[in-house]
């Protein structure tokens, strides 16, 4: 039994006690709803000794008379969940009537129409048919990540279908507030139809595009307000963006709106994407983008951190070569990282300059220069690596020049590892035994469960 689910089943013993769904589950989470029904079926089996036996299921196949006389039973939310996910397809079934009475199960209403029993199938579709259109939006938003969850099952394409055709003709408030809900698929989903429906002005789409924490969404946000056209206004949100993506379109919206020499600065950004939408700008609009990373690299005591990188994307080896080596020694250890990153995108392969670089006390200039080494390794000594293995050296060159050593694949890498593995330097110790397969899950102590969650 894993640790996910024991408090899984403190929840399935807390419906056979009759407690409320929401006091037992997360009802927001849509992977809760379809463990909660695999693991109803697993604990319960088909003859457990703790299985339910369904007593109110029972009198509601009384005779007509019998149910006139007496009432129709009531069951309670615990006992439609128990039933609905029970291993027996006829029990399954029989629960469907009761709850389309009962909004709070929906969820699994939409999990039966993956039913593997036709029967159980096909009164599920028609429950769910029935049911959510007149669904309220507190019971929408906890079904809608539930069916979307479904469509990749082999069966789950009805009940998508049924929701899309739902959303399409919901208010437009409904899909406002269904397109803040925490569930990610059920947020695209919202914002697809909003954005057709043009629900979202270019500065909201700037603004979902510049601080939304879905990285799928953000880009789908920047692509829609570049097509609905950009003022000026929410330029700004975009250029200022997290994402290079957004920035990206920031920087080519700059573009449609005359304001192509705006894209300078852009040419030294951080993203490989934004920088290359800046030379194209830049170029449409008659500008030189390689003479002016030349005049920048020219400066060293102005040159911007990027340039250096930027110069080699559209410089040429013979020309440019020279001045990246000359700024592997700049000051700004940023400078020196995107030097030597532009040298390995020039195919420069000097060992005897590379290699005191891997001495260098900047973590990212020792990562960039073991990168330009790696394809290499195997034709430099190994004593070039070995040494730098020792100790004295600062852990960030003692990692990088055992992954080169490794490319030799011999006796000394592995004596080296063996060594390493017992180092007092605890990052070392994990870069080895990652690179060894040895990697130890890390104790969880005694007397602590996590709260089940998906």
């Amino acid at each position: 039994m894993t640790s996910e689910e024991m408090p899984l089943d403190a929840a399935i013993r807390g419906l056979a006690r009759g407690r409320a769904l929401d006091e037992v589950i997360d009802v927001g989470r849509p992977a809760v709803w379809l463990a909660l029904d695999e693991r109803i079926r697993s604990v319960y089996g088909w003859r457990g000794p703790e299985r339910p036996t369904h007593t109110w299921l029972a009198k509601s196949v009384r005779p007509t008379v019998l149910r006139e006389l007496l009432g129709d039973p009531a069951p309670t939310e615990a006992e439609l969940v128990l039933a609905l996910c029970d291993g027996d397809g006829r029990i399954r079934e029989a629960a469907l009537p009761h709850a389309a009475r009962r909004p709070a199960v929906l969820p699994l209403i939409a999990v039966r129409t993956t039913d593997w029993v036709p029967a159980v199938r096909d009164r599920a579709r028609e429950v769910l048919a029935a049911t959510l259109p007149g669904a309220d939006e507190r019971t929408l938003a906890v079904t809608a990540p539930v069916i979307l969850r479904l469509r990749d099952r082999v069966r789950g394409g009805r009940a998508t279908d049924l929701l899309q055709e739902l959303l399409r003709a919901a208010p437009d408030a409904s899909l406002t507030r269904l397109f803040r809900n925490r569930d990610r698929p059920t947020r695209r989903i919202a914002f697809g139809l909003a954005v057709e429906r043009g629900l979202l002005s270019p500065t909201d789409l700037a603004r979902i595009a510049a601080y939304d924490e879905d990285v799928a969404l953000r880009g789908r946000a920047a692509n829609a307000a570049l097509a609905a056209g950009v003022p000026d206004e929410t330029l700004p949100l975009l250029l200022g963006a997290r994402s290079g993506a957004v920035r990206s379109a920031g920087v080519t919206a700059l573009r449609k709106a005359g304001r192509a020499a705006e894209a300078e600065p852009y040419l030294f950004d951080r993203s490989g994407l934004v920088r290359a939408c800046a030379r194209w700008v830049l170029r449409k609009d008659g500008h030189d983008a390689l003479a002016r990373y030349r005049a920048a690299c020219a400066d060293p005591a102005t040159v911007p951190g990027w340039a250096p990188l930027g110069l080699a994307e559209c410089g040429e080896q013979k020309a440019d070569m020279e001045t990246l080596w000359d700024l592997t020694g700049h000051p700004d250890p940023l400078v020196r990282s995107s030097s030597v990153a532009g040298l390995r995108m020039l195919e420069v392969a000097d060992f005897a300059r590379l290699l005191p670089l891997l001495d260098d006390p900047a973590p990212g200039v020792v990562r960039e220069t073991a990168r330009t080494l790696l394809p290499w390794a195997d034709r430099v000594r190994e004593e070039e690596f070995l040494r730098r293995t020792g100790p004295g050296r600062p852990v960030h060159v003692r990692v990088r020049a055992l992954l080169l050593l490794r490319e030799h694949a011999s006796a000394v890498y592995r004596e080296a590892a063996e060594r390493l593995v017992a180092d007092p330097d605890p990052v070392l110790r994990l870069h080895v035994r990652r690179a060894l397969g040895r990697e130890e899950p890390v104790p969880r102590p005694l007397g602590t469960l996590p709260r089940w969650r998906a």
